[in-house]
């Protein structure tokens, strides 16, 4: 099931439609679509995949010469060619041939260039002088994000200058992985699923639509033999030379550690070492480093660190901690006592305020807001007037415009609604700078008639989990 994608399928077509060579850098982290995305662009286009393999670089050169091989039916006895260069000046050769733009998809780049450190400088003097003339649009793609970016992106990379785009793939937001279970139509489910599953659609795909979310949970988590009991320790193995201490990073954090000297004290690492490590789980966007809404990231000492992916954070507050039990086969007892109940509607309650931030994105997309936002975040710190600590879930402004949204996230099944306004009406002025305020007040259930009313009265706006999907 292809879903999404929308804004990168329109990016692929734009420099489809140009009659120049063109290359396009696509990379993002395992699972997360990107040859599902690369293949529904090329349909009804003529394309060349070809995919390198953790493997010797003589036997990646053999694959993809096979493959051009077959998809331009060369002459029969040839086998494979005697260096990179001469496969790039064949396939130049051909492609100025073709009266339809080729689509040529080099995946998972960094495998070979992994064995042959040269590919890079090999291919940069292939497109400036055979290449650049061709009919075609070349992408290179890869998992290992630390790669591409230095090694492809990076301004000291011999391919440096040479794309004419590149898309960082991330995982749907919330509404995107809605449409991948479309045979979920409570909304309040579909936030549960997201807040559990994430937004990659590997892990979406694996959920079987005929079994309750207590079944799939139970088989594809808590059961050695799931699909994904082990998987954020396989993504840790392939992407990080040091896969046991990040994952006990991602502990600390699970655990409610924020600051990198408690990480580092729950995670027994040491504290000058730390930062580098959160700097690369940030960059694999397994974490995020926050500061409160209006501080300067680079200055701010009041910045924590929060599991940012839904599905890593599920895993490692739930499954994680109760492998044991897991293994000796007790993982439905583990579901029923550890993550469902309160301890569940906890985590929920914690994971909506990120689906609420992206409700407010995609609203602000669809000029849905009352004003054009142009920086979202959440905002922590002291109320003077009550001299306590507060928080606002959400924060939606434009300093230019000097206009300001704050929003409260409550994702319970009731709660008292009089009480929610008035703790948002005392957030109104504690972010300095803005001059227009508007309220929004995010809940699982409708809120009452009366309250409704005020909204209608402009005191407040409410947006409950139906709402959530009404775009």
């Amino acid at each position: 099931m292809f879903v999404g994608r929308q804004r990168e399928l329109d990016a692929l077509d734009r420099l489809y439609a140009k009659p120049s060579f063109q290359m396009l850098v696509l990379y993002g982290r395992r699972r997360v679509g990107k040859t599902t995305l690369l293949e529904h662009f090329a349909k009804g286009k003529p394309s060349v995949f070809f995919t390198a393999k953790e493997q010797s670089s003589a036997r990646n050169l053999q694959e993809f010469s096979q493959t051009l091989f077959e998809h331009f039916h060369a002459a029969e006895g040839l086998t494979t060619f005697d260096s990179w260069g001469s496969a790039f000046s064949f396939l130049a050769k051909q492609a100025k041939g073709q009266s339809e733009k080729l689509v040529i998809v080099f995946d998972e780049f960094p495998y070979a260039a992994a064995t042959d450190p040269s590919l890079p400088s090999v291919l940069q003097v292939a497109i400036d002088h055979e290449l650049k003339n061709a009919h075609m649009l070349l992408v290179l793609s890869g998992s290992n994000e630390g790669f591409m970016e230095s090694s492809v992106l990076g301004s000291k990379s011999p391919l440096y200058g040479r794309r004419a785009a590149q898309i960082k793939l991330e995982p749907f937001d919330y509404y995107d992985a809605a449409k991948m279970l479309p045979a979920v139509t409570d909304p309040r489910e579909l936030v549960r699923y997201y807040t559990t599953f994430g937004g990659t659609p590997y892990y979406l795909a694996q959920i079987d639509d005929e079994e309750s979310y207590l079944d799939n949970v139970s088989g594809l988590f808590f059961e050695i033999s799931g699909l994904l009991y082990e998987e954020p320790l396989m993504l840790l193995r392939q992407e990080l030379r040091e896969p046991s201490l990040y994952n006990s990073i991602l502990y600390a954090v699970a655990s409610g550690a924020t600051s990198p000297k408690e990480i580092a004290e729950r995670a027994g690492v040491e504290p000058g070492t730390t930062s580098r490590y959160l700097k690369t789980l940030e960059d694999l966007g397994l974490i995020s480093r926050m500061v409160p809404f209006g501080e300067n990231p680079s200055r701010s000492k009041r910045s924590i660190y929060r599991l940012k992916d839904p599905f890593f954070a599920y895993w490692y507050r739930f499954v994680g901690p109760n492998i044991g039990a897991i293994e000796a086969g007790a993982g439905r007892a583990a579901v029923q006592k550890r993550a469902a109940g309160e301890a569940l509607a906890a985590y929920e309650g914690y994971a909506f305020e990120r689906v609420c931030l992206q409700w407010l994105q995609r609203a602000n997309q669809n000029d849905a807001l009352p004003f054009l936002a142009t920086e979202f975040g959440g905002w922590w710190g002291t109320n003077p007037v009550k001299r306590e600590q507060t928080d606002i879930d959400v924060v939606a402004a434009d300093s230019q415009e000097k206009k300001i949204l704050l929003g409260e996230c409550k994702w319970r099944e009731s709660i008292s609604e009089t009480e929610a306004l008035k703790s948002l009406e005392e957030r109104v002025g504690l972010i300095k700078g803005y001059e227009d305020c508007w309220l929004y007040l995010f809940t699982k259930n409708s809120v009452t008639k009366g309250t409704a009313r005020k909204g209608k009265e402009g005191v407040c706006r409410f947006v409950d989990a139906e709402a959530l999907f009404a775009f």
